[in-house]
């Protein structure tokens, strides 16, 4: 006989959540099995493995202490520190949540703490702490291999110097890109610079030339002669990296930085940009300077009066996001240096870890115990439907910790388990309306459809509600309560994907078997336990009479519903009261 249509929706839905829970679990496994055989840190890969990593508080870490670098006689305001602190936390957690934490110490310290052995990247991030400005180019013996402008364009004609460095007259300068700034003592201090062991020109006036290097991703350096500061890294308000379009919006398969600056940025950087495209290489170059040192110096090929630059060139996946990140994140207010890195133990460890997963099994074990009495056999779709769900949480758990960086916290933990009420509340409340179908009267298969269309809208605004919760501590809240509202979000999704593709469908199935639909006592669902008295096709239970309780004993009394109760309090009050006016009648 042919499978009814809810059986064959049902098995589809069970289907897809298979290869759900497969194509998470391949893709784990594929990514661990290729860290493991290729041995590799710059694949997607390279952080993959079966087990999520753990956050600072159960595994332990590095500390960076950063100091600030002030001149003499000047000092850092709180509303400074404060600043740094946001600016290196995103720094910190631009590829997702990290567990850091970063503090101030006293008055000029901030204290980074990374879960683990943080990658070069990160600690590039925090350790590049210096303002980001832009100065622009007025001698440099380097090819420039990139550019700048509305638009993705070839990289700018090699640039040659024809002769020495000398010094320039010794006019006035009129500009920031005016030669004259080139004095002998700076062409002397160009000739002989070495960028092997570079002066410390972190805090280098913005008012003045000044000469440093740049070093790229294979290790080669070079030296530039830069003018004054002219826009500063402050004024992005974003920069993101992706594929490079042309005037036509297609793809060139070019890797690209894109910036937009705020209004102030928008409107020096247009000045910049319109003197700059009028000059010869290497002049024509800005260098954009992150702690003294030169991280990119694209020419212009266009002025930018939007505020929306694009730098093209030798750019990889990784090298531009890199660059983007910088950008974005590396404007701040004071410079910082190094003073400390250290290995850190873990604040809590194991034992608490241990004692958290032993309070989740405990929650568990009740959870069981409870469906068991409650609702007997049924309670099996309870345990198969958490034990799905544990899952999916997990494979999805592990894919965010090597491929975006989370960590599990403790705190991340304390969400796990509070996903165990979450989970069993939404069973209760379809076994419920389930319940209240057959107490109507309803066949068991009739009973799980009108079941559902009932509970479904009860699931979704529950979830709903810890979802808004999750989303709101998400963006408001920072360190490890940003970890308990990213796993709270994430079990509440996957509540909502197990019962709809996984509890429902099985009840749809075990309705049509004789065990669950024929209503065995020990099924759970047997509507004559429940109170109800089904007494053929369209006719439901009778009326419950006034001070009467339910067909069906101890259960269907206890499950009346609010209106029986009451219209049967009433009946016994309105019965008492004749009784008394007879009485008195009798007497009189």
């Amino acid at each position: 006989m042919a499978r009814s249509t809810p059986a064959k929706k049902a098995i589809r839905s069970l289907t897809w959540l298979l290869i759900i829970m497969a194509a998470i679990a391949a893709l784990n496994g594929a990514a661990t099995i290729l860290h493991k055989t290729t041995n590799t840190t710059d694949g997607w890969w390279s952080n993959a493995s079966f087990v999520p990593e753990l956050a600072l508080d159960l595994q332990g870490g590095t500390q960076i202490t950063l100091q600030a670098q002030l001149q003499s006689g000047k000092t850092v305001s709180s509303d400074q520190l404060n600043q740094a602190v946001s600016i290196i936390r995103q720094r910190v957690n631009a590829n997702g949540v990290s567990e850091a934490e970063i503090n101030t110490q006293g008055r000029n310290n901030i204290v980074v703490s990374i879960p683990g052995r943080p990658d070069a990247e990160t600690l590039k991030r925090i350790e590049s702490a210096a303002r980001l400005t832009f100065r622009p180019v007025l001698y440099t013996e380097t090819v420039a291999d990139s550019s700048v402008g509305a638009s993705a364009s070839a990289s700018a004609t090699p640039y040659v110097p024809s002769k020495t460095l000398e010094a320039t007259p010794t006019a006035k300068p009129t500009d920031a890109s005016d030669i004259s700034w080139i004095s002998a003592r700076l062409a002397d201090l160009y000739t002989n610079y070495n960028c092997a062991a570079p002066d410390d020109v972190t805090n280098a006036p913005d008012s003045e030339p000044l000469v440093t290097c740049s070093t790229d991703d294979s290790g080669a350096t070079s030296k530039f002669i830069l003018g004054p500061v002219e826009v500063e890294g402050s004024t992005i308000s974003d920069a993101t990296s992706g594929l490079a379009t042309n005037s036509q919006g297609n793809s060139t398969g070019q890797w690209a930085v894109n910036i937009n600056f705020n209004g102030k940025g928008t409107t020096e950087f247009k000045d910049v940009t319109s003197r700059l495209v009028s000059l010869t290489a290497p002049r024509n170059q800005f260098a954009i300077v992150l702690d003294g040192l030169v991280i990119t110096a694209p020419s212009t090929n266009s002025a930018i009066t939007d505020g929306s630059a694009q730098i093209t060139g030798s750019f990889t996946s990784d090298s531009a996001k890199t660059l983007a990140d910088q950008l974005k994140f590396g404007a701040l207010p004071i410079s910082f240096d190094v003073q400390s890195t250290e290995v850190i133990s873990a604040t809590l460890g194991t034992t608490q870890l241990l004692s958290g997963l032993i309070a989740g099994l405990v929650g568990l074990i009740l959870v069981i115990i409870y469906s068991i009495i409650q609702y007997r056999a049924l309670a099996f779709v309870t345990i198969l439907s958490l034990a799905i769900s544990g899952g999916i949480t997990y494979l999805t758990i592990d894919f965010l910790s090597w491929h975006d960086g989370y960590r599990l916290s403790l705190a991340g933990v304390a969400g796990l388990i509070v996903a165990i009420g979450i989970t069993a509340d939404s069973f209760i409340v379809y076994f419920e309306r389930i319940r209240d179908e057959l107490r109507d009267g309803r066949p068991l298969e009739s009973a799980v459809e009108h079941g559902w269309s009932r509970a479904i809208r009860t699931i979704l605004a529950s979830d709903t509600v810890n979802f808004l919760a999750a989303v709101t501590l998400y963006v408001l809240a920072v360190g490890s309560v940003k970890g308990f509202a990213l796993t709270l979000l994430l079990t509440t999704l996957v509540d909502i994907v197990v019962v709809v593709l996984f509890t429902h469908p099985m009840l749809r199935l075990i309705a049509r078997t004789n065990y669950f639909g024929g209503g065995h006592r020990f099924s759970g669902l047997d509507p004559n336990a429940l109170g109800a008295v089904y007494r053929g096709r369209a006719q439901f239970r009778a009326p419950v009479e006034p001070g009467r309780k339910r067909a069906g004993g101890k259960e269907a009394a206890i499950r009346q519903t609010i209106a029986e109760r009451r219209a049967a309090e009433k009946a016994r009050g309105d019965q008492g009261t004749t009784t008394n006016t007879n009485d008195s009648e009798k007497d009189s």
